[in-house]
């Protein structure tokens, strides 16, 4: 069967006014609304199921509310990826369609207010340099969002995540879920107009271990891996038709390497041909964070408004102290995360075997004053590449020993992202397994900050510039017309209004 619009009928009165609240807080439709809701509900987010509540309404006192709404019409539109699951827990659970869509709504006003009413870890203050909106493609946990909503007081007026771990990590944060449809499916003419489009597109088809585990598997790598390496284009087609003044992308840094440079030549030539000029800069984010990450950003300027914008520079690492590891560790980390004595002898056989053979591979075990090793999306295997060594005020644990390093806690490893507003293990809803996966898998919110601050100013002067330029156009304007007035005059042709 298929839906192109459903009619709720009895929504209770007190439900429904809060609905109408939600929606007129947020100037957007009832219907808009209501699908958000319900993507909340199908991404699921706290791992408790939505229909758990049942669309029981509590008592209030305000008479005029208490009526039931007679019938409101959901039109299902570019919401039929929502709808589908709508349908098929409908199907699962032989509830009525009414049941699912109240109990997600009831689920919602109870247990998910709080961040509907944005008490959310990362606020939105006002912006620093000129009011901006932007998208957030790839978005997830967020760390583009955190730089240029919670730094810079921009608007997101729209963020995408295929991801339902990240989803819930970044609904948990923002206080909205990003649209978790696979971008490709999602349609142009739904993603509202903006400033900026900033997005970190998967990297594994392009990184180094990425390409060296899809060939060990006989699998495509770059834009030939079908599920993540044609995602470029994506964003390509999008920009094309939004026609946003500036793109922020980041990724690995053996993106200009790929393929003997082939890939990276691909990208500039498909930027230049939509109308944008890439300007590219790889930044190691340990003046930022105490890690060693190198990641390439590239700022795309649209060529009809900056032209090939040859005068934009990325931002000058700051200079004096570094952080150190010491800097992002808890007071009193859990004992669970120190090595047992069988992993910690397994990682130094490891180590001094390569160590024999003249390779680099090992642990990596990082000075308390020092920087760590890039923190990879497998960190939750061994977490081998970013160990750190026990404090006398640390944790012990009595089945592992004394001298056994660690590995970072969840919280830890956000911060050793610059996600520095993560207090404690209640502000990361997922398991420890999602956790150090997103945070291997994050931007540095601190470098894209930096970078964002120069692009805006950047804009801003040019927008200066153009605007005393328009006004230079009209004063040598009008100065001819007078000029050609006079002209007229003396010749004793035409009056003042010639």
């Amino acid at each position: 069967m298929t839906y192109h619009q459903y009619s709720l009928k009895g929504v209770p009165g007190p439900l429904w006014a809060w609905v109408e609240q939600q929606a007129m807080a947020r100037d957007i439709e009832i219907n808009d609304f209501i699908f958000r809701v319900l993507d909340f509900a199908r991404c699921d987010w706290r791992g408790k199921n939505p229909l758990d509540a049942k669309p029981v309404v509590r008592e209030v006192s305000v008479a005029k509310i208490a009526e039931p709404k007679a019938q409101f019409c959901l039109r299902i539109g570019e919401y039929g990826h929502i709808w589908q699951w709508v349908i098929e827990q409908h199907r699962g659970t032989k509830q009525p369609i009414k049941t699912i869509v109240l109990g997600a709504i009831e689920r919602a006003r109870i247990g998910w207010t709080p961040l509907f009413e944005s008490e959310t870890l990362v606020p939105q203050p006002r912006p620093a340099i000129i009011p901006f909106t932007f998208i957030d493609l790839f978005a997830g946990i967020g760390g583009f969002r955190v730089a240029l909503q919670g730094k810079l007081g921009g608007a997101c007026v729209f963020s995408s995540e295929w991801d339902r771990f990240s989803a819930q990590t970044y609904a948990k944060w923002f206080g909205e879920p990003p649209v978790t449809e696979d971008i490709r499916r999602v349609p142009t003419e739904t993603i509202p107009d903006h400033d900026i489009l900033a997005a970190g597109f998967p990297c594994q088809p392009f990184s180094i271990a990425g390409v060296s585990k899809k060939l060990s598997l006989g699998q495509k790598h770059g834009f030939e891996c079908k599920r993540q390496g044609n995602l470029f284009f994506r964003i390509c087609d999008i920009a094309h038709a939004k026609r946003p003044k500036v793109m922020i992308l980041e990724n690995v840094k053996n993106l200009r390497s790929h393929d003997r440079g082939r890939t990276w030549l691909v990208i500039q030539q498909e930027l230049r041909r939509i109308g944008y000029e890439p300007r590219a800069e790889i930044i190691d984010a340990a003046a930022y964070v105490p890690q060693h990450r190198e990641r390439i950003i590239i700022v795309c300027f649209r060529t009809d408004l900056y032209g090939t914008a040859e005068d934009f520079r990325f931002p000058v690492p700051p200079s004096g102290q570094r952080p150190a590891i010491r800097n992002i560790l808890e007071d009193r980390p859990d004992g669970r995360y120190i090595l047992t004595d069988h992993l910690w002898a397994y990682l130094q056989r490891y180590a001094k075997k390569h160590r024999e053979k003249g390779n680099g591979f090992g642990f990596g075990l990082t000075p308390l004053d020092g920087i760590s090793r890039t923190l990879s999306a497998r960190y939750y295997k061994d977490g081998s590449e970013v160990l750190v060594p026990r404090r006398p005020t640390d944790p012990s644990s009595s089945d592992r020993g004394a001298q056994n390093p660690r590995r970072l806690t969840p919280v830890e490893a956000g911060r050793l992202m610059g996600f520095n507003f993560v207090r404690n293990r209640n502000d990361i809803p997922v398991s420890d397994t999602q956790a150090y996966k997103q945070f291997g898998n994050a931007v540095v919110p601190d470098v894209i900050e930096a970078v964002a601050i120069n692009v805006l100013r950047y804009m801003a002067e040019r927008k200066t510039s153009s605007s005393r330029g328009s006004a230079k156009q009209r004063i040598a304007l009008r100065a001819k017309r007078l000029l050609k007035q006079k002209v007229l005059q003396s010749a004793g042709v035409g009056g003042a209004g010639a």
